[in-house]
């Protein structure tokens, strides 16, 4: 080998070795993107816009009617509809439980008509039997009141607030997001805790399900999870096809602005 073909030699080999460190460098990089321990360059920043099950709850829509075959399709979407309109109005915090509970108290107390849902997966977590006021009806619920002493339930979106221990034992705070529909509900009490008469076995002895003073009452066997599922900020949907409620509520409709 004269000494031109080992100055072309010498070129060859340091041109590999910078191929193959910048290489070396570009799979690290993206290991390191991969793992979370170095920022994306700007040039290879995800742009798309950030979404929460909240924001998507209409466009989950179809998934859900799937996952929840025997929830009218009507208060499917209504109450997907009354939590995306209630995000995008700031009423619902992103930070929130990526759950929503939907009651429909147009079915008679002795069907579960309770759902929680997890808006992310699609998968319903709970359905239970729930109470409704003393005054909202006997086996089926026929009125409904934001007034103190109706002992009457409300309808409309709320959002569940903090827990504590009262003499149901752990109860569920509920904030209600509709003015003069369930705006009172902290002040009244109306809040999700366990009971006796909200069972199985009480049904079958009775023949329809115990009434609260105006409080979604559930089972103490599931109550303590079911309240730990929903705490802190995620919505709560009471249904009925009350057309007073429907004409005056912010959220069952919100249009393009939604």
């Amino acid at each position: 080998m004269n000494d031109t073909d080992g100055a072309g030699f010498a070129h060859y080999i340091l041109a590999m070795n910078q191929t193959s460190n910048a290489i070396v460098a570009h799979f690290r990089v993206g290991a390191l993107l991969l793992c979370g321990t170095l920022a994306a360059p700007s040039g290879l920043a995800d742009d798309s816009p950030r979404t929460t099950p909240f924001a998507e709850a209409e466009n989950v829509n179809a998934s859900l009617s799937v996952a929840v075959p025997d929830m009218d399709a009507a208060v499917l979407s209504a109450a997907l509809t009354s939590v995306r309109c209630a995000h995008a109005a700031g009423e619902l915090s992103s930070e929130a439980p990526t759950v929503v509970a939907i009651i429909d108290y147009s079915r008679p107390s002795t069907e579960e008509r309770l759902w929680v849902i997890d808006l992310s997966s699609h998968q319903v977590l709970f359905r239970e039997h729930v109470a409704h006021g003393q005054g909202t009806g006997g086996l089926v619920a026929t009125a409904f009141s934001n007034q103190p002493d109706s002992h009457q339930t409300s309808l409309g979106l709320f959002k569940t607030a903090e827990t504590y221990h009262g003499k149901h034992g752990y109860s569920l705070r509920l904030d209600g997001l509709e003015a003069g529909i369930n705006d009172r509900a902290r002040a009244r009490a109306i809040v999700i805790h366990g009971a006796s008469y909200a069972t199985e076995g009480f049904i079958e002895k009775h023949g329809w399900l115990g009434r609260s003073w105006g409080c979604p009452a559930v089972d103490k066997a599931v109550s303590a999870e079911l309240i730990d599922a929903i705490k802190g900020g995620a919505p709560v949907f009471a249904y009925y096809p009350d057309a007073d409620w429907q004409a005056a509520s912010p959220f069952l409709s919100c249009g393009a602005e939604g």
